[in-house]
């Protein structure tokens, strides 16, 4: 699922009210830590979200009638554009969105906030199994949560994904990244009150943008598996997927008594809710290869500031007293490219401060994760004009040609990326216990309405990628459809 407005736009400005980048950090981890206690928070918090967004352009139609035409001039304008990208790419063109492969992980890692709570705005509406008119929106969810298959449960995807490329430690990313995060976790959890809403941001966030077709097939160049993304592109397509779904779920709820022109104005508000905070291409064109490795040694001279033995000396100076302010990291680069410890634009093992980082026997093993360490390797391989040396090749030939179209016929034979199947865990004592409890309580449920709230309440979006979400999940989807 991504957001589909103005996101293919680059350096498109973000936008959202006074203050609620800062109000969205705190919002979004109150309502994974207990959502129960911030109602009036949340729902304030939507009401000003929604004014703010109210000035944007949403280019619905004006009538139900247009949406079925609306879908296909889109899809077609999307599946036009793309060609001329890859037109383009054949021609030599270079890469749209990703400089090298620090700048991807870096986006990985930028779009965190909200690809770990993907599908959370439907969450509130599962409660509402019993009422065919949410039955798209229900199953929606269900298929956001891979119907509790844990390779198919997008989150649990996602934080494979980040795990793999060292790409945690998103919780201290910029406010802004939190806001599309926070609007979907407060949808989700008030969606009976503000079902227009959630009816209308389902809508725009499911439709097909051509920045996902394009992140897909950049990331894949790169060697960084894009199933998560590729997964999109399939269960979002209009005519039997998500995006067609949406319109499905617009046409059942419309009121059939009372003011629908009113209810309509509500969804396009909605709609437009998906325009707020950090978008894919903000977070791309935020990328700094320079600025993001002194970020990164700046954090880890708050650790490493007294570590360093004094006779290890550069410029004059001691590594220790380098670290001591982080205001000076620059100069320190600087520094050690001086001294012959960098090479830039040079393979990464002619530079001595490599080899100290880098390998099981490195001295400082350990101290950059995978993520760092790439932002490394790109910058001392970038040369301060901008070319890059030349050295092995990032990709095999089996991660090249790893598209959409060959994910299937990779299963199994030893792709370049790790295998999807079933994430396999020692289950411990008390991680049974609690599933067995789960199935009992099920059991013993006086009938299916109260089976179904005691599943639902297990299958929130901070809940349901876990052992036990993922049962519940299984058991509901299972009860759902019979």
């Amino acid at each position: 699922m991504t957001s589909t407005l103005l996101a293919d736009a680059p350096g498109v400005a973000v936008t959202q009210a006074p203050g609620a980048a800062e109000r969205a950090r705190h919002l979004y981890f109150s309502l994974y830590d207990d959502p129960a206690a911030i109602p009036g928070e949340a729902q304030s918090f939507l009401a000003e979200q929604i004014a703010a967004a109210s000035a944007l352009p949403a280019d619905l139609p004006p009538t139900l009638v247009g949406m079925p035409a609306w879908i296909e001039e889109r899809t077609d304008a999307v599946g036009a554009q793309y060609r001329d990208y890859l037109a383009a790419r054949k021609a030599g063109a270079p890469r749209r969105y990703f400089h090298c492969r620090a700048h991807a992980l870096y986006f990985l890692k930028g779009v965190a906030p909200t690809k770990l709570v993907d599908g959370a705005w439907l969450y509130g509406l599962l409660r509402q199994w019993d009422k065919p008119a949410c039955h798209p929106l229900i199953k929606t969810y269900l298929e956001e949560l891979g119907e509790g298959v844990p390779d198919k449960n997008h989150v649990t995807i996602y934080r494979k994904l980040l795990a793999t490329h060292g790409c945690e430690g998103w919780e201290e990313l910029d406010d802004s990244h939190f806001l599309q995060g926070a609007i979907q976790l407060a949808l989700g959890h008030h969606a009976e009150r503000f079902l227009p809403e959630v009816i209308g941001y389902n809508l725009g966030y499911e439709q097909l943008p051509l920045h996902l077709l394009i992140t897909s097939y950049e990331l894949n160049e790169l060697g960084i598996d894009p199933y998560y993304f590729t997964l999109h592109v399939t269960v979002d397509n209009a005519a039997s997927g998500h995006a067609r779904k949406a319109v499905q779920a617009l046409a059942d709820l419309m009121p059939r008594v009372g003011d629908r022109e009113a209810f309509y104005r509500r969804v396009l508000d909605g709609y437009r809710l998906n325009e707020l905070g950090a978008s894919t291409t903000s977070v791309i064109a935020g990328f700094d290869l320079q600025a993001e490795l002194v970020d990164i040694l700046a954090a880890k001279s708050k650790v490493g500031k007294n570590m360093h033995s004094d006779y290890c000396r550069v410029a004059g100076r001691s590594v220790n007293d380098w670290l001591l302010d982080p205001a000076r990291i620059p100069d320190f680069l600087a520094a050690l490219e001086q001294a012959g410890w960098i090479k830039r634009g040079e393979d990464v093992e002619h530079s001595r401060f490599w080899r100290l980082v880098h390998g099981e026997r490195a001295e400082m093993f350990g101290v950059f994760n995978a993520y760092e360490q790439q932002v490394l390797r790109d910058w001392i391989t970038t040369a301060p004009d901008g070319e890059t040396a030349a050295g092995p090749r990032v990709l095999t030939h089996r991660a090249r040609r790893r598209t959409l179209d060959t994910l299937g016929q990779d299963a199994g034979r030893g792709a370049a990326f790790p295998e999807r199947g079933l994430i396999r865990r020692h289950r411990s004592e008390e991680t049974g216990n609690e599933l067995r409890l789960l199935e009992q309580q099920v059991a013993s449920a006086s009938g299916k309405q109260e089976a179904m709230e005691l599943l639902a309440g297990l299958m929130s979006p901070e809940v349901h990628h876990t052992a036990v979400g993922l049962m519940a999940t299984r058991l509901y989807t299972r009860l759902f459809d019979a």
